[in-house]
């Protein structure tokens, strides 16, 4: 099996090393489940992942403009099956949710109220504390207008929107391949707002060739369509290392914003690229 996870373009430089450790875990917990295929060793990966206050996912989530930490995640193999959810508040484990969409479900995304009422259905813990210290010393120094002026609410969001982390995955074994990324958004985003982790194409995406993952701007990357994007040109013949680096230029030069992305192809080739100050990167296989 190869296995190659990402931690989110934009994490914090001066937390690097710790973070580093804990992303080699994640890989290393990812490898022992990988005996099980790998949609198996995705979803450990960024089930360790998500535990850690460190990333942008689960437990290490934003928080959105009503002061509520929400989660979304995306899963797809290569055969198609393909499950999301998303705004999930007290859902650490985003990743199982995007898992029972997939194999339990007739669809693709289910989000919110019912996404969680989904969750609860198939033993999946939907009443965890996501704050963390550096979650409400952030919420406590800044200083939100009430919902109830929508428009002066909505200006301040655009003022304080920002960030760029996320956690995803991609594995290959044999002709089997998979993809799995997940987030908390972006800071301070409109309550109820969904990035491009839980589109399919946008966040992540598998084919029999492919398996991919993106991080970064959100709102960009979906319009852009950037893990489908680098699975087309690998489809066309590109290696994954060629893909992700012309996928990230393609995606500056359209949008001129920030992400990064991650790709294993079906013959165990991984490719990475980002265009922020960093992203860093574990591996197995």
């Amino acid at each position: 099996m190869q296995l190659l996870a990402h931690g989110g373009a934009g994490g914090d430089p001066n937390d690097a090393e710790t973070r580093q450790q804990q992303l080699d875990s994640a890989v290393e917990a990812g490898a022992d489940a990988g005996a099980d295929g790998p949609e198996a060793a995705v979803v450990a990966t960024v089930r360790e992942l998500e535990s850690s206050p460190r990333f942008n996912a689960g437990v290490g989530s934003t928080v959105q403009s009503d002061g509520v930490v929400r989660t979304d995640a995306g899963l797809m193999r290569e055969d198609g099956t393909a499950g999301a959810a998303c705004s999930m508040p007290g859902v650490e484990h985003a990743v199982d949710v995007a898992r029972v969409v997939a194999h339990e479900t007739p669809h693709v995304l289910v989000s919110g109220e019912n996404a969680i009422a989904l969750a609860d259905a198939f033993d999946v813990a939907t009443d965890r504390d996501l704050w963390t210290e550096r979650t409400r010393k952030c919420w406590r120094e800044i200083d939100p207008p009430g919902s109830d002026d929508r428009r002066e609410h909505l200006r301040w969001v655009r003022e304080q929107f920002g960030g760029f982390d996320t956690v995803g995955a991609v594995a290959v074994a044999g002709d089997r391949l998979a993809a799995a990324t997940s987030t908390g958004g972006r800071w301070y985003a409109l309550a109820g707002r969904v990035g491009d982790v839980p589109q399919v194409g946008a966040g992540f995406y598998a084919t029999e060739h492919t398996a991919v993952s993106a991080t970064g701007a959100g709102e960009a990357i979906a319009r852009f369509g950037l893990s489908r994007w680098v699975a087309d040109a690998i489809e066309d013949g590109a290696d994954p290392a060629a893909a992700c680096e012309r996928g990230i230029e393609a995606f500056e030069a359209a949008t001129g914003d920030i992400a990064g992305v991650i790709a294993v192809d079906r013959e165990g080739r991984t490719g990475e690229a980002f265009n922020s100050d960093s992203m860093q990167t574990g591996s197995s296989g």
